[in-house]
This record gives C-alpha cells, structure tokens and sequence, in this order.
C-alpha cells in the first residue's frame, strides 16, 4: 500500500508535533504546518490525501483554506477533518457546506479516536 499523504494545519505546537509524531507512526506521510499561507502553499504543491485543519490559524484562516482547496480540481475530494476550539454552530455549518468529513472540538475528542476516524477513510491502510 502507498503511504497516504497528510497534511496538518494547527497553530499549538503541542498538538500540531503530537500529531505529526502519532500519524507518522501509523504510516502516513505527514507535512505539519503552522498557519494558512503553508497549508496552501502545500496543498498546490502536491495535495494530500487527508487534511486535519484548523480553523483559527495565522496568515490566511482555515476557512478560506477549505473553501479554497474546494475550489481546485484536485482537491474537491480530499476529505478533511476540522480540529478547533470553536464548539460555533456557525462554523460548522459553514464547514458542512464545504463538504468536511467531520468537525471536532479539540476538548472532546481523543487521539486514539481520531487515529480510527482517520484510517477509517483509508480501508487499505
């Protein structure tokens, strides 16, 4: 099997190098990214296959880096999961209707649970 590509854009250190450390270990090829300029930058370069996404994030803000990547051809498909602070009904239907896979509040969700998410859309991996 290929290694997947993934792409991650979270501003928390923390989160952002736990992450990274933790999809690498399951196999994935992973860029970590800290703000919205890289992650576009990124995903013109060479689109992921999967993309974890904040939404508020330095430079050019989650949102426009999903509406963005819906835009292009290659990335009207990529599944993306939103990570965020923002529990804002607003958000999320926004999100929604940009076609993310899924919308998680980084206080309620745990790293274990995301890893199966994660591979969930990868059934091969």
């Amino acid at each position: 099997m290929d290694k997947k590509k993934m792409l991650i854009v979270e501003d928390d250190g923390l989160i952002l190098d736990t992450l990274a450390h933790r999809f690498r270990e399951e196999g994935f090829y992973v860029t970590a990214v800290s703000d919205g300029d890289m992650a576009q930058k990124n995903i013109a370069e060479d689109c992921p296959d999967i993309i974890l996404l904040d939404i508020l994030i330095p430079k050019v803000d989650g949102m426009k880096v999903l509406t963005d990547l819906r835009e292009n051809e290659n990335g009207k498909n990529v599944p993306v999961i939103i990570l965020t602070n923002l529990p804002d009904s607003s958000k999320v239907a926004e999100a929604v209707s940009h076609g993310v896979y899924d919308y998680l509040v980084k206080a309620d969700w745990k790293l274990d649970n995301l890893v199966k998410k994660v591979k969930g859309y990868f059934p091969q991996a």
